[in-house]
């Protein structure tokens, strides 16, 4: 009986980076999905990967959403689903990963990737959330686009936005370590499932210590609606 092939160690199968492009599918006529894998030595600053751009800076970009990553395990699943293979990048994500379960990391979860003078300290805090040029770069790149935002969002694999806490250099292969976990069982996973399938799972969110403001004002404002009001006190006579 063959033993089970262990799984590799936690690292970065590849680093990508796009440039601004023209799109007709675009929402705002341009987009930087479209990004190509990085080679030697890649910067990584508070705001992201040397030589990212960012197209909609409403919807993308800033200190809480600098890396995007996507496990190469979720790409496989999805090349299964799709028929035909996927490369490191084509999901728009700037580190694409092998031997970690993204999607199951607790938001605030703290990764060092490479060592700890040169390399990169990230912690999670937001997801990926589909959007129509994700399904029109699907298109164009061959792939099926039709419901692929709703097929995305039914599977639950988003993929975590990171925070970048220490900047510094990485390169394709490096390891990545976990270092810091925040114990309230609330992951990444969990914090996708609320903001878009299951608006019922929001107040879960709010044991998160530093959970972004944009998502407090969610959760606050979904536990606000759910408490029906105190009926009127009548005057003591």
């Amino acid at each position: 009986m063959s033993s089970p092939i262990p799984s590799p160690p936690p690292s970065v199968l590849a680093i990508s980076a796009g440039l601004s492009q023209s799109k007709e599918w675009a929402a705002l006529g341009r987009t930087s999905i479209d990004k190509s894998n990085l080679t030697g030595p890649v910067a990584v600053h508070e705001l992201g990967i040397e030589g990212d751009t960012v197209s909609d800076t409403r919807h993308h970009g800033g200190p809480d959403q600098a890396v995007y990553a996507y496990a190469r395990e979720d790409l496989d699943f999805w090349e299964a689903e799709l028929g035909r293979p996927i490369r490191a990048g084509q999901f728009g994500e700037n580190l694409t990963t092998e031997g970690i379960d993204l999607n199951a990391l607790e938001v605030g979860t703290r990764l060092r990737i490479g060592d700890e003078v040169d390399g990169i300290l990230l912690e999670a805090v937001h997801v990926r959330t589909p959007c129509n040029d994700f399904k029109g770069w699907m298109g164009e790149s061959g792939y099926e686009p039709r419901a692929w935002v709703k097929r995305f969002t039914a599977e639950a694999r988003p993929g975590p936005y990171f925070r970048v806490i220490q900047t510094g250099t990485i390169t394709a292969g490096a390891p990545i370590d976990i270092v810091h976990r925040p114990g309230h069982g609330v992951s990444i996973r969990d914090m996708f499932v609320a903001l878009n399938t299951d608006r019922s799972r929001l107040p879960e969110l709010l044991v998160i210590d530093g959970l972004l403001d944009k998502v407090r004002v969610k959760a606050e404002e979904f536990v606000r609606q759910a408490v029906p009001p105190l009926p009127p006190v009548e005057p003591v006579i």
